[in-house]
Order: structure tokens, then C-alpha cells, then sequence
């Protein structure tokens, strides 16, 4: 049910018209593809104790595929580590019926709709956020967080300090590979975004990543929330 009000959702004018644009224009390589142009739902593991929010869908990549991180340079980079790591059953995520499946690990976003230049409005994050707040709820196995770039990191705990299981925000900065165990929650990892920007320049390696990945497999084997 939720999955579905996601997909309907038109609640972001500016966020609607560009996925539209963008299914209607399409890149010149994806020219004979139907292009999804809709907001994505989460995917994965209903069970999951290992929860990841990135960003938004990218404008060829989710937008194009339906399925989050799917079809894209990011995606490769983190179905690749999801695989390493024992999250995925093939390493490779294309198309929304390639056969791909998550273990044990579920994929959301701060966004449901990819952004003209890959910025968001707060506004728009706000609106997207109740549908996290439901996923958070509904995914009652979860006691990993990982969060993919500042943007999903300060959204999430803004949620956490509307809930009041945090005072502030300021006492949990954001930095790759760095965890915080918050009481009451899942544990918390926050990490670079694998966007092409971030591991074309090695700011985000795949030894970083698949520690992160590695961590959160640790913890979860470990944990029962």
C-alpha cells in the first residue's frame, strides 16, 4: 500500500514535471526504452535489519528503471558491495526485472523523484518524508542504518529529533565510516554517496565502501533490535 501511494505520489510540481520531461526527452542510449518517469518506491528485504537511504532517484538511472539505484554508475557501485558482502544475489542491478535480490537489506531515499542537477529543495525533502518515516516503521527487523551522503544522514536524524530520541542534531556530525550507537534505535553508519562525482575522483574508494558494508554485516549478524 505504501509502495503504490509512493509511485502516485504528485505532491512536488517541480519534482513531477522534470521526471516527466526527462521520461519524454530520454538520453540518446536509452532512446528505445520506456522510461519509468514516476517517483520510486523502496526495495528489497520486507525482514531486513540492514536499512539504506540515499538520496533521489537519478534522472537515467531509477528514473529510467523504476527500481532505486538501478541502471546507473551509483548503482553499480553499491550492488557491487552489496554482493561482496552477502546483501545481494548478483552484484549487477539493470533493469527492474534483471532477477536481482536483496538479503536481509532494504534501499529507500530521502527522495522519491530524481531533481533537475541533483539538488533537492528542503521542501521537497520535507514532503517526501513521511513515506521514510513509514518505511522506518514498518521495517521492524532493522538495527542498521546506513546512510548514503550528508543530505540522507541530516534527514534521518532530523527525524529522530522530531521523535525525541535525540536532543540535536549537532552532536552527531556526519563523516564516512562513522557510527553512533543511539539508544533506542538502529545503529547509525553514515557514508560517502557512491556517485560518479565522489569514486571517479577516489574520494569514495571500493575498500571504503565494502568496509561500511562488512560493518553492517558484522552488526546485524550480532544485533537483535
Amino acid at each position: 500500500m505504501l509502495q503504490r501511494e509512493v509511485v502516485n505520489c504528485r505532491r512536488c510540481s517541480r519534482l513531477v514535471e522534470h521526471c516527466t520531461r526527462i521520461a519524454t526527452v530520454k538520453r540518446r542510449a536509452y532512446r528505445d526504452w520506456e522510461y519509468w518517469g514516476k517517483p520510486v518506491p523502496g526495495f528489497g528485504d520486507p525482514n531486513a535489519r540492514l536499512l539504506i537511504i540515499g538520496l533521489a532517484p537519478g534522472a537515467h538511472g531509477a528514473n529510467r528503471t523504476g527500481r532505486i539505484f538501478t541502471g546507473d554508475s551509483s548503482g553499480d557501485f553499491l550492488y557491487s558491495a552489496l554482493y561482496k558482502t552477502g546483501f545481494a544475489n548478483q552484484p549487477t542491478s539493470r533493469s527492474a526485472d534483471d532477477g536481482l535480490e536483496l538479503r536481509d537489506a532494504y534501499i529507500t531515499a530521502s527522495a522519491r523523484c530524481a531533481p533537475p542537477d541533483n539538488k533537492l529543495a528542503t521542501q521537497e525533502v520535507a514532503a517526501c518524508r513521511p513515506f521514510l518515516e513509514r518505511e522506518i516503521d514498518l521495517l521492524t527487523s532493522v538495527c542498521v542504518i546506513v546512510c548514503l551522503g550528508k543530505l540522507a544522514f541530516d534527514n534521518y536524524l532530523a527525524i529522530l529529533k522530531d521523535r525525541r530520541t535525540i536532543r540535536s542534531r549537532a552532536e552527531y556530525p556526519f563523516g564516512h565510516h562513522r557510527e553512533y550507537a543511539i539508544p533506542g534505535s538502529p545503529l547509525l553508519i553514515g557514508s560517502y554517496h557512491p556517485s560518479q562525482q565522489n569514486t571517479s575522483t577516489g574520494k569514495l574508494t571500493e575498500r571504503m565502501f565494502l568496509d561500511v558494508f562488512e560493518r553492517a554485516r558484522s552488526v546485524s549478524r550480532e544485533l537483535v533490535r
